[in-house]
């Protein structure tokens, strides 16, 4: 495919809805992983071990085969290479995750939920205002607003977003935060170099930081070895590959904006995909949630309705 079209709206949107979906179908599949794997809801971890290790999976599969689409091996060639490589791993992988874990051993799953999804209010604030990559514009604004409306929606409940901790709400939004600032550093970094590489190497790194600090910290995983379980782990290893490299594609030839807002479609396709595969049919198909993905749908359009072809962002080559 020839790079320019993926600035392209009719196959930027899909190819963004394509991750979405497989990271939504990360929910369900996560679940059922820690149950293949004995993995208590509460033992935070032995959660970061196999995330780690799913990470370090995708990683080496993310370099393998783009190597072999490339013809040539993908490694960072340079010191600048690797110092991106090496910031791209801790603010995408080991902060984020292991803040992601952290918080959702202290809050509940609706709140983690929803403080997730202001990655996308952050994005724009920092690719905007920080990294002045891009305009902050009124429709930019109140489409995020209206795409975060839907996520709150599709994960309210009575009772549901009072207090808050640093080890628990505080991790999360700080999890959010990392998020952000690699989305952005990924659109900096791919202008000069690969973003496939960059997104190989750092999940390589990232997982096997992940991996050793998680068995320091006393988490095990009892491996099965049969045919449904290292099925789990590779489908989980392949959400992550696939999904990330193409994310990472987009973003180097579309606004931060534009494709960021698409994220709030990944807690819809987690409600959705939850009901398929774990049986939670009653808690996806209600008026509620169908309220959600139109608000969802409203916000990613008014985002997405006002650019054009002359309206290009400024990137900051240093």
């Amino acid at each position: 495919m020839n790079d320019s079209k993926l600035s392209k709206i009719y196959i930027m949107t899909p190819l963004a809805l394509l991750c979405c979906f497989l990271w939504g179908s990360a929910f369900p599949m996560v679940k059922i992983g820690y149950e293949m794997f004995s993995i208590s809801e509460s033992d935070t971890a032995s959660q970061i071990l196999f995330a780690g290790i799913r990470f370090a999976l995708a990683g080496a599969l993310v370099i393998v085969f783009g190597s072999i689409i490339a013809k040539k091996p993908l490694y960072p060639k340079s010191k600048m290479e690797i110092g991106h490589c090496l910031v791209l791993s801790l603010f995408q992988t080991i902060l984020q995750y292991t803040a992601f874990y952290i918080g959702l051993a202290h809050t509940s799953g609706v709140k983690s939920s929803v403080l997730v999804a202001l990655n996308v209010f952050l994005s724009l604030i920092l690719s905007a205002l920080v990294f002045r990559m891009e305009k902050l514009t009124a429709p930019k604004v109140i489409g995020v607003i209206i795409g975060f409306a839907g996520v709150v929606l599709i994960n309210f409940e009575a009772g549901g977003f009072s207090g808050f901790s640093l080890n628990g709400e505080g991790a999360i939004l700080f999890s959010a935060f990392a998020y952000s600032v690699s989305s952005v550093l990924i659109k900096k970094y791919s202008v000069n170099e690969d973003p496939v590489m960059l997104s190989g190497w750092q999940f390589l790194i990232g997982g096997i930081v992940m991996a050793l600090f998680a068995v320091i910290a006393g988490g095990r995983i009892h491996m099965q070895v049969d045919i449904k379980s290292v099925l789990a782990i590779l489908y989980l290893a392949l959400i992550s590959a696939v999904a990330y490299t193409v994310w990472g594609l987009l973003l180097k030839y579309n606004p931060v904006s534009r494709v960021a807002v698409m994220g709030f479609m990944n807690p819809v396709f987690g409600v959705l995909l939850s009901a398929l595969f774990l049986g939670e049919t009653a808690e996806a198909f209600n008026v509620k949630n169908l309220v959600s993905l139109v608000l969802v749908c409203v916000g990613i359009y008014i985002v997405n309705a006002k650019f054009s072809a002359g309206n290009k962002p400024v990137v900051d080559k240093s």
